[in-house]
Order: structure tokens, then sequence, then C-alpha cells
């Protein structure tokens, strides 16, 4: 007889970021395993998010409160509705040897939560993992958001059911006044090359293109303190500007020390960058910059 080992190609490596969704609304991705073995492969798709020892892992202390970074449990934000975030289709069947399978992953979040998360693993013969994947995603009440940086909040979300800021504000009809988050930009400058190089970091604006909202406003963004920014040695790009539905803008950050720099510490500026589209919306953004040297 012959032993074979069975073997699988993916389309998707490690991670499939489905990015931003509305609440409510749906995302769907294609990706594709071909069976590249000389024998045809009973396949099952698993979700952790429904393991059955998901319960008994939950009990856990959460990972920003334990020292082990090395957890490896992948499920983060999860619906209320009690259905699951991530779904698959097909779930089990059968590759032919050398031929290929499609697979459908469908993302539908039923509130906001930039933390949705699972694992999918391709399971083989009912017993060997042949395949890992990270799903991740993100939802907003408002077709706008802001990435990049260090998000300054806690990737876990309490059980209770909580109006966002931007929503309870929206619903009084008022202008925003409380950052929706808070995010840190780190720029650390090299001393001693022979050429000045710019610190850079970057930020990006995005208009989630959705059919919930008749306006198909742009969405329109501009940071303050500028004046004070440039007095302490940071460059934007692009201070203000416009992003279309469906676009994301990149803005790029760089720092060069200003000549009356004291380096005993990082310098830490803080700016609004707002947000107008459907809404207004504010976000924090502090900029930390610091000097390493090339040595």
């Amino acid at each position: 007889g012959h032993g074979v080992t069975p073997s699988i190609v993916c389309s998707v490596e490690e991670v499939l970021d489905m990015g931003y969704v509305i609440a409510k609304e749906k995302a769907t991705f294609t990706f594709k395993i071909q069976n590249t073995s000389t024998l045809n492969l009973i396949y099952s798709i698993q979700l952790d998010s429904l393991s059955s020892t998901r319960d008994k892992d939950q009990q856990r202390l959460p990972s920003f409160l334990t020292s082990s970074v090395q957890r490896t449990d992948l499920v983060g934000t999860q619906n209320y509705n009690g259905l699951s975030v991530f779904s698959i289709f097909p779930m089990e069947g059968e590759i032919i040897a050398g031929k290929s399978q499609d697979f459908i992953v469908t993302f539908s979040p039923d509130h906001e939560s930039l933390y949705y998360s699972d694992c999918l693993k391709v399971v083989l013969f009912g017993k060997e993992v042949a395949h890992v994947i990270h799903l991740k995603g993100a939802a907003r009440n408002y077709p706008m958001f802001v990435e990049g940086g260090i998000p300054l909040d806690v990737p876990v979300e309490t059980l209770a059911v909580t109006l966002p800021v931007s929503s309870q504000e929206a619903t009084k009809g008022g202008n925003l006044q409380e950052p929706v988050r808070s995010i840190l930009l780190v720029l650390e400058y090299v001393e001693g090359e022979s050429s000045v190089v710019p610190a850079v970091a970057e930020l990006q604006v995005g208009a989630i293109r959705t059919a919930q909202f008749a306006s198909k406003k742009s969405v329109e963004f501009s940071f303050e303190n500028l004046p004070l920014l440039q007095q302490r040695g940071f460059t934007l790009d692009a201070p203000k500007g416009t992003v279309e539905r469906g676009q994301v803008k990149s803005i790029s950050v760089s720092w060069v020390p200003p000549a009356d720099f004291q380096v005993n510490g990082p310098l830490i500026v803080t700016t609004l960058l707002t947000l107008k589209g459907d809404i207004k919306e504010s976000y924090q953004i502090l900029f930390m910059a610091k000097v390493a040297s090339a040595h």
C-alpha cells in the first residue's frame, strides 16, 4: 500500500480582515482551498466561537489582566443576538484530488465594535487541522472611521448593551464634544545619521460605503492645533481634506526635533481630529515623539 500525506493550499494565508461595515449590514469574502494531494479530502470547517469548550474558556481572566501574552484565544467581540458574527459556507464536504473548493465568509455584526474576531480551522478527516485563519472585522454605527497608531482602549467589551458616546450625542441632535476614542501615534527619530531622516507614522481616515444613509456625503476631516504641531516639529501631509464613500485616505505624520528640543524624555502633543459626514465625530490623537541613538 501507499501512505499519502493530505495537503492543501489556501488562498488566504493567516489573517482575513473583513474591514469596516455598518452595524446590521453584511460583508462577504470568498476564498479558495485547493486539494494538492492525490486522494480525496473529507473536510469540515470549525469556528472557535462555536467550540464546545468556549463557555469554560470564557471563565479565564482576559489577557490584559494577566501577565501571560501566550494566549491563543482569538475569539473577540460576538453578536448580542447569539448568532455567530462570522459564518462560512460550506461547513463540510469533500474536495476531489487536484480540485478546488470555494468558501464564502459572511461578516454580519449586529452592533458597533472594532474588535470582532474569530478563528477558523480547516479540519481534514475529523482530526487533522490543516489550516488556520484569524478572522477580523469592525462595525460602526456611522459611515466613517479612523485607524492607525495604538488604540488607547481595552479590546474586550462589557456584556451590557450600552450606547456609544456618538449615538447618545447624535440622538440629542447636539454637536459631539467628547472624543469617540483616543489614539497614540509614536514617532521615533534616529539621531546621529549623516542625513536628517524624519520619523514617520500614518493614520487612515475612511468612509464606509453603505445603503443605509441616504445622503451620499463625503467625509471631511481636519486637525486642530496646527501652529503648535508645527512649532514642535510635526508635519502633516494632509492637515485637512475629504474622503469619498468606499475610500480610505492615508495621512502621513513626520517629525524632526526642533532646535530647542531637550532630550529629557518623550515629547507629547495632543490634538483633535474632527470628522464631518452624516454626523460630527472627534478623535483625540496623541503624538508621542522620542529620539533614539543610531549606535
